[in-house]
């Protein structure tokens, strides 16, 4: 049962992620967003469909409710591609996930850049630095 649920999760998020790349929905509020999982209720009655999106908070916001504006046609879409009798209810819910995990490299790259140029200046400097700085 599990397996079946894992299917359909990936199947949703195949469907609706080329729904968003080739341009199907056509609301312009729509930015640049990936569809990042699906978590499908055990009922199949429910699936909340994670969304990663580029930009800034007004971006995002835009995007969101382009897409809650287009589930009723989402969900048409999803049910017509699944094939099954009862088409899940569709939400989505903003992943900050992707952009945590930029974020997260971004300070671990400073963090480097910076513990590289302590190091140069130990080496080039010396001692300098070590004193006990009396002036």
């Amino acid at each position: 049962m599990g397996y079946r649920r894992e299917k359909l999760e990936e199947q949703i998020k195949r469907i609706v992620s080329e729904l968003l790349v080739r341009g199907e929905i056509k609301d312009p509020r729509i930015g640049f967003a990936t569809v990042t999982g699906v978590d499908l209720a055990k009922d199949y009655s429910a699936a909340k469909i994670g969304i990663s999106v580029l930009g800034d908070p007004r971006d995002i916001r835009k995007t969101l409710e382009g897409l809650k504006s287009a589930t009723p046609y989402i969900q048409h879409r999803v049910g017509k591609s699944l094939g099954i009798r009862v088409t899940p209810k569709l939400s989505f819910f903003l992943d900050s996930s992707l952009v945590e995990g930029v974020n997260m490299v971004d300070l671990l790259n400073k963090l480097e850049e910076k513990e590289k140029k302590d190091h140069d200046q130990r080496e080039s400097g010396g001692e300098q630095d070590g004193g006990s700085g009396g002036e």
